[in-house]
C-alpha cells in the first residue's frame, strides 16, 4: 500500500513539473500508464486510469473518471464518466454524463447533464444538453437534441442501428426506434416516435392530435367528490 501510494505521488508530482496544474493534488488519482498535456487543470475527484490520454488546456473535474480514453486539447469535463472512447477538441461533458465504451464525440460538441452515449460517433458540433440516451448510432454534424430523446436500439434480440445526417433538430422526446435513416436538415416535430426512414430537409411529425373536452376536469372532480 505505502509503495502504492508512493507511486501515485510521483506520478502527480512529475505531471505538476510537465505543467499540469491540480487544485488539490492529494485528491487527484492518475495511473501511471496516462499521459496528460501541459496547461490542463485537474480538479478534485479526478480519476484518470489505464491508457487514457488527455490535450492540452482541458479542465477534468470535480468528480470525473476517464478509463483508457483520448481527450483532445480544450476539452471540459465535468462531473462523468467515459471510458474506451474519443472526446474530439473542444468538446464540452458534463455534468453527470455517461460515455460507455466505443464512442467518438465530434470536435465542438456539447453533451449535457443526464446523457448517455454507448458505440455511437457524433459529427462537429453537435449538441445534445440533457436527458438523453443515444446508442448503436452515427450522427452527422451539428445537429441539436432536444431533452428526453430515446433511440431504442434493441429489440430484446438484436441491436440496431439508427443514422441521422447533418443538421438535424430533433424534437423533445423523440424515440428513434431502428433501423431508421434521416436525411440531412429533416425536422422532427416533438414526442414523434420514429419508425420509418425521414428525407433530408422533412419534417416528420408522428403523434396522436390533442383533443380537448371543456369541462370534463371539474365534471370528473365532481363525480368523485373532490373539489
Amino acid at each position: 500500500m505505502k509503495d502504492h501510494s508512493q507511486a501515485l505521488a510521483a506520478k502527480r508530482q512529475a505531471l505538476l513539473e510537465a505543467g499540469v496544474e491540480m487544485m488539490d493534488p492529494a485528491a487527484v488519482y492518475v495511473e501511471d500508464t496516462v499521459t496528460v498535456g501541459a496547461g490542463t487543470l485537474l480538479l478534485p475527484g479526478t480519476i484518470l486510469r489505464g491508457n487514457t490520454v488527455v490535450g492540452k488546456n482541458c479542465q477534468l473535474g470535480p468528480n470525473v473518471m476517464l478509463t483508457d480514453c483520448t481527450v483532445e486539447d480544450n476539452v471540459t469535463i465535468n462531473a462523468s464518466q467515459c471510458e474506451e472512447s474519443t472526446i474530439q477538441e473542444g468538446c464540452q461533458i458534463g455534468p453527470y454524463t455517461h460515455i460507455r465504451p466505443h464512442c467518438v464525440v465530434g470536435k465542438g460538441s456539447k453533451i449535457g447533464a443526464f446523457v448517455q452515449l454507448k458505440n455511437c460517433n457524433l459529427g462537429e458540433g453537435t449538441k445534445m444538453a440533457h436527458l438523453t440516451y443515444v446508442g448503436d448510432s452515427d450522427v452527422g454534424d451539428h445537429c441539436n437534441f432536444g431533452c428526453g430523446t430515446v433511440t431504442c436500439n434493441y429489440d430484446g434480440f438484436q441491436k440496431f442501428r439508427t443514422t441521422i445526417g447533418s443538421n438535424v433538430f430533433v424534437g423533445c422526446n423523440t424515440n428513434f426506434v431502428p433501423p431508421v435513416t434521416i436525411g440531412d436538415g429533416a425536422y422532427i416535430a416533438a414526442a414523434t416516435t420514429v419508425t420509418e426512414d425521414i428525407p433530408g430537409d422533412a419534417m416528420a411529425i408522428g403523434r396522436a392530435r390533442q383533443m380537448v373536452k371543456p369541462g370534463w376536469a371539474a365534471d370528473n372532480r365532481e363525480k368523485k367528490g373532490k373539489k
